[in-house]
């Protein structure tokens, strides 16, 4: 039994992870920093998932430190590998599953058509996963280009002068024959004088013999 114990012992110190508290930081604070750390986050859920037995925690965490320093450096082997390798493994997927498919296809019916969409979605997974690698090796560049304003409404065009010229030449620019020609019709025979509209007329003369239209063409009784 006391060897027992100083096993279980040891196993907990191995999986301890030593977490050094900043200047004036809180125990929460430190907590709450630790559980956003990717490594230690990332470390967790291998331990859980990865199926190769117990781990050391500690030595989990720092390989993944050391895998996103660099990534952060520019180093992309590990994740270009990763890429190929999950491409094969969902490949793989798919074989499986699309041959359980066929193993059903002949009498039951639902259970071919399952297997078949889980497949579809595993072989999809595995054409992202291999364009994301390809366009990891060759990126595609990036084009800068000048800001467009582009409505879909009316839009003002100012001709003014730009910005910085004098601001006596802040007059837009007009056409040559832009200037309002008087009305002929308003002048009398003088070139210097207009019609007076606001006094009355006398009553003219012309055409003061008029009949009745009845008296020169008038109806049939």
């Amino acid at each position: 039994m006391a060897t027992t114990g100083k096993k279980n012992s040891k196993k907990a110190s191995a999986n301890t992870l030593t977490i050094q508290q900043k200047k004036d930081e809180t125990k929460s604070q430190v907590l709450a920093r630790t559980s956003l750390r990717p490594s230690i986050t990332g470390a967790l859920a291998i331990e859980k998932f990865s199926g190769l037995g117990e781990m050391e925690l500690p030595a989990l965490v720092a390989s993944l430190a050391e895998q996103a320093e660099a990534v952060n450096g520019g180093d992309l082997t590990r994740a270009e590998a990763m890429l190929m390798t999950q491409a094969h493994t969902l490949d793989a997927i798919f074989s499986n599953l699309a041959r359980r498919s066929a193993m059903n296809i002949g009498e039951y019916l639902n259970a071919a058509e399952r297997y078949m969409r889980l497949a579809l979605k595993a072989q999809s997974q595995c054409r992202a996963t291999l364009q994301t690698l390809a366009e990891l090796k060759n990126p595609q560049p990036v084009a800068f280009v000048q800001q467009a304003n582009i409505t879909s409404g009316p839009q003002q065009v100012n001709n003014g002068p730009s910005a910085g010229t004098s601001t006596n030449a802040c007059a837009p620019a007009r056409g040559e024959n832009s200037k309002i020609q008087p009305n002929e019709l308003l002048e009398t025979q003088s070139h210097e004088q207009r019609l007076d509209t606001g006094a009355p007329g006398a009553a003219g003369g012309i055409n003061q013999a008029v009949e009745a239209v009845g008296a020169i063409d008038g109806a049939a009784e």
